[in-house]
């Protein structure tokens, strides 16, 4: 839909983002596929593809318009759907991905928008290796030795303590009875 004013075209280009909200795999997964669908009305060429990562306080741009790393977009965008893969995925890659949809040729503040994000959380694996045990069983082991033998020498000291009290009471009782 145009409208003419002054002689120039008023630029009604908009762009809708849909995001599904959350995904999570489990520890095993080492690829994953992040959706992105869109709509576009009034908009006149093609549109470019941005992906960006918001983790611990940052942001990352990971396609714009180049994916770097362990990213790939995949599927045409002009199916309107579109994927950001993510390969050797790790726990450390939980965050939430945002796509975005740029018609550049477009002046209209619609015409460039970003979806909801999807956080994508990715479950830390469930067997531990012995390897990451050994330290802990290690340090547990030497914290229950050394309890153990403060314990002890507590124990020791504090018998001794009542017996060298009583033999004292018993010595100066035996020297009251002998005179």
């Amino acid at each position: 839909m145009r409208f003419f004013s002054t002689g120039h075209a008023v630029d009604t280009c908009k762009v809708t983002i849909r995001q599904h909200p959350f995904k999570e795999v489990d520890y095993s997964v080492d690829t994953v596929n992040i959706t992105c669908s869109f709509s576009a009305s009034g908009c006149k060429g093609s549109p470019q593809m941005l992906w960006f990562r918001y983790r611990d306080f940052t942001h990352e741009a990971l396609c714009t318009p180049g994916c770097i790393e362990k990213f790939k977009v995949i599927g045409p965008l002009s199916d309107n759907n579109t994927l950001l893969q993510i390969n050797k995925l790790t726990v450390n890659d939980s965050a939430i991905y945002i796509c975005g949809i740029a018609f550049s040729n477009s002046d209209s503040h619609t015409s460039k928008q970003t979806g909801g994000g999807t956080i994508l959380v990715k479950r830390g694996s469930e067997k531990y290796s012995t390897e990451e045990y050994i330290p802990m069983i290690v340090l547990s082991s030497l914290l229950f030795l050394y309890s153990t033998t403060i314990f002890a020498i507590f124990i020791f000291y504090k018998s001794k303590s009542k017996l060298v009290k009583k033999t004292r009471k018993g010595d100066v009782k035996g020297e009251h009875h002998v005179c």
